[in-house]
């Protein structure tokens, strides 16, 4: 290489490297210039060394802004790669050294009391602060950036000139992007694209070919990958968890519940089993009981390769066709799983049900537990209803109802939520969707799960111990105005200046008799509800109506009750004697960073509750889509969800199939939108969309790629009646005094009048 020659009173490589790594700001060529008084022919020479230094290997960067080759800029975009022990890492957006330099790991310094909404996750692109910390770098987010620069998941097609375009799976970003390094991609395959440069003008290269979109359990794998959901455990993780499933259990250090008939009861296509329940009288009117739950914590030692793993995915995540797990599966769905006839380790929580179906004590050991059966909800059920179930059974029926009674006083928030169900054949193709039955039997095991979380929670309290709560705090006052606006619209009023608690809801709910206008009211309520998030300060659960709520019942599915699992075998000397796993030390408490720290790690886990519920959420949008597809022209009955200005967004009834009904389709007339009333109003007509309205459509679209789907009216000059714009004219006829109403009570074909005051 040919070195420049330095004139005098230019710095050396070393002095520029120094000034690089003190400045305070972004040190590019003009501030290295000004800060040596270079002018003139000096600045030429100094980029001709900045080139040089380039090219040597010292420094990478551009002209604004310099860093040291195999750094980070001061300020520059980082793209968060990974979440660990609940804090961001992300590596440099444009990182493309020659050589193959691997790039710097960076952690992300979140603000403290940051909104757990705005929390970073993976795939977030921010702009941010960076600076040297020991031998690794940290940095200080300054912007989150928009996320249309972020890698992109979808389907190869081919133009008519043959260029390449990815066409997007998330139906959020509606227009494809022309590919310039399709990396072997053929048209139709599902692929993992990322920008090819820093201009929009590059295109996207493909990272990854996931192969065919719409083959069996694809749907999940779009899913996975579009949310950034780890799904690989290490092979230390996997070596770690095979040496821990092989250790014996201390028997003599166990309580020994294996005499007892405990069932669990599950769905017929449960993965993997946390919980098993127990009941017997105790001749005083009231009922002992045990909740048996998998001791997960003797297995996974805190700090240990499973237990970053297990942190970094925050819970299992379901989907039709698989399930990704917290743990490896020989913990999850081996020995940390109460089988039937199978020895296992619990976390038992017992408790005593008084007649009116208070927990009046409770207690928690370390146990030994044979399950006698596992049992589907279904069979569960149709036993008890048929008489056919044996004692162990029918006392889990006797304590239920005195605990359903205490809820019932307690008045939690009632809100009917129906859950879409989807069957897939052997072959992994859709055989059902429907809506899931909610029986009995799944309210007993819910009301028993909810004893033993309170129980965990007060438990932990009266040792003055750490405690992961679940918290769901009341609605905001911002969104009880905007309720109560709402309600005004339709003649209910909403009393600001009382106390607001579940039953007030509950009470107004039952109150609506018109099925119809109950949907409406049920959403609006639904929606005013904030969001439940786990949290080391005790806020209560008010859909619950708990002062204290933690969650204890699912460690192989959610790492907040491991943490509560560990609280309490500290709280309680619950230790175990256990041999090392390699370096771990024996331990199955709390480690001292995880109790210093429980705010960011509860922080962390609710954000990966959140992606869990988008990831299964957005694949069931997929396979009912999938399902449709071969349904579309076919009319269905709907009811309207959402209103905006561009149109409405409508459910089917009885499957639950969401789609956009575009405003263009209402027909001819111009319509308002009434944000408040959550309305579109037709200015001529008076005719009205809103929430909750019943309206046969017809589907027009369904595209299992993205999950969306299209509806349409079935006739727009039947079911809307097309205005004549002249005079005000509908159908040729003068328009009367009132309001129409298109829709409400499923009678899409008929416009109905109604007077004022009578909505």
């Amino acid at each position: 290489m040919v070195r420049t020659k330095l004139p005098q009173g230019l710095p050396t490589r070393q002095q520029v490297l120094d000034f690089i790594a003190a400045a305070d700001e972004p040190a590019g060529k003009r501030e290295i210039a000004k800060a040596f008084g270079l002018k003139g022919t000096e600045k030429i020479a100094l980029k001709a060394l900045l080139k040089d230094m380039a090219e040597e290997g010292l420094i990478d960067g551009n002209r604004s802004a310099f860093h040291r080759m195999g750094g980070v800029a001061k300020v520059t975009v980082l793209r968060v790669v990974d979440i660990d022990d609940g804090e961001p890492v992300a590596i440099p957006d444009a990182w493309q050294p020659d050589d193959g330099i691997p790039p710097p790991r960076v952690r992300v310094r979140e603000q403290k009391g940051r909104a757990r909404e705005a929390s970073l996750k993976v795939g977030d692109r921010v702009l941010a602060r960076t600076e040297e910390a020991g031998a690794g770098w940290i940095a200080h987010p300054m912007k989150k950036l928009p996320a249309n620069a972020d890698q992109l998941l979808g389907v190869i097609e081919f133009d008519g000139a043959g260029k390449g375009w990815l066409a997007p799976v998330d139906k959020r970003v509606r227009n494809s992007v022309p590919v310039s390094d399709l990396g072997g991609a053929e048209a139709g395959q599902l692929v993992l694209a990322e920008p090819a440069g820093r201009s929009p003008r590059s295109g996207m290269k493909v990272t990854a070919v996931l192969g065919d979109p719409l083959a069996p359990r694809a749907f999940s794998l779009i899913a996975i990958h579009k949310h950034g959901i780890p799904f690989a455990f290490a092979p230390e993780a996997i070596e770690e968890a095979q040496a821990a499933a092989t250790l014996p259990m201390s028997e003599s250090h166990r309580e020994d519940l294996r005499h007892l008939p405990i069932v669990a009861i599950d769905p017929s296509d449960a993965r993997d089993h946390d919980d098993a329940i127990w009941a017997e009288p105790d001749g005083a009117g009231g009922y002992r009981a045990v909740v048996a739950i998998a001791d997960v914590s003797f297995y996974v030692r805190p700090g240990g390769k499973v237990d970053r793993d297990a942190r970094k995915r925050g819970n299992s995540v379901y989907f039709p066709d698989r399930v990704v797990p917290m743990l490896p599966e020989v913990l999850s769905a081996e020995v940390c799983s109460l089988k039937a006839g199978a020895t296992r380790a619990a976390m038992a929580c017992h408790l005593q049900i008084d007649a009116q179906g208070r927990v009046t004590e409770w207690r928690f050991t370390r146990a030994l537990v044979n399950i006698a059966e596992v049992i589907a909800y279904e069979e569960a059920q149709r036993r008890i209803d048929s008489g056919e179930a044996l004692p162990h059974l029918q006392h889990l029926w006797g304590a239920w109802k005195l605990l359903e009674a205490a809820r019932h006083a307690r008045d939690p928030l009632e809100l009917e939520l129906p859950e879409r169900r989807v069957v897939l054949d052997q072959q992994g193709r859709i055989a059902e969707i429907a809506l899931r039955e909610r029986l009995d039997a799944h309210r007993v095991v819910e009301d028993f799960m909810i004893a033993a979380n309170v129980a965990a929670a007060k438990a932990l309290e009266a040792k003055v111990a750490p405690v992961v709560y679940r918290i769901h705090e009341p609605p905001s006052r911002e969104k009880l105005v905007a309720l109560k606006d709402y309600l005004a619209t339709f003649g209910r009023k909403l009393a600001m200046g009382q106390v607001i608690t579940p039953g007030l809801f509950n009470r107004m709910l039952k109150d609506v008799t018109d099925e119809a206008e109950k949907a409406l009211v049920m959403e609006a309520v639904l929606r005013s509800q904030t969001q439940a998030y786990y949290g080391p300060r005790n806020a209560g659960h008010f859909g619950l109506a708990l002062g204290s709520y933690a969650h204890f019942t699912s460690p192989i599915r959610r790492y907040s009750d491991l943490l509560v699992h560990r609280a309490l075998v500290d709280a309680y000397g619950l230790e175990q004697p256990r041999p090392h796993i390699g370096d771990l030390p024996p331990t199955t408490g709390l480690a001292d960073r995880d109790r210093a720290d429980l705010l960011r790690i509860s922080e962390a886990i609710s954000m990966t509750e959140r992606r869990a519920m988008e990831a299964e959420r957005d694949t069931i949008d997929r396979y009912v889509a999938a399902w449709l597809s071969a349904r579309v022209g076919e009319v269905f009955d709907t009811r309207i969800t959402g209103v905006q200005k561009f149109g409405l967004f409508a459910t089917i009834i009885g499957l639950g199939g969401d789609g956009l009904v575009p405003i263009s389709t209402l027909g001819a007339e111009r319509f308002g939108y009434d944000e408040k009333a959550q309305r579109l109003v037709g200015e001529l007509s008076g005719v009205e969309f809103g929430m909750g309205m019943i309206l046969k459509l017809r589907l027009a679209e369904a595209n299992p790629l993205t999950g969306a789907l299209k509806f349409e009216p079935v006739d727009v000059a039947e079911g809307v009646q097309r205005i004549e714009r002249r005079g005000g004219r509908i159908d040729g006829k003068p328009k009367p005094k009132g309001k129409y109403i298109a829709g409400a009570r499923g009678r899409p074909a008929n416009i109905r009048h109604q007077g004022k005051g009578k909505r």
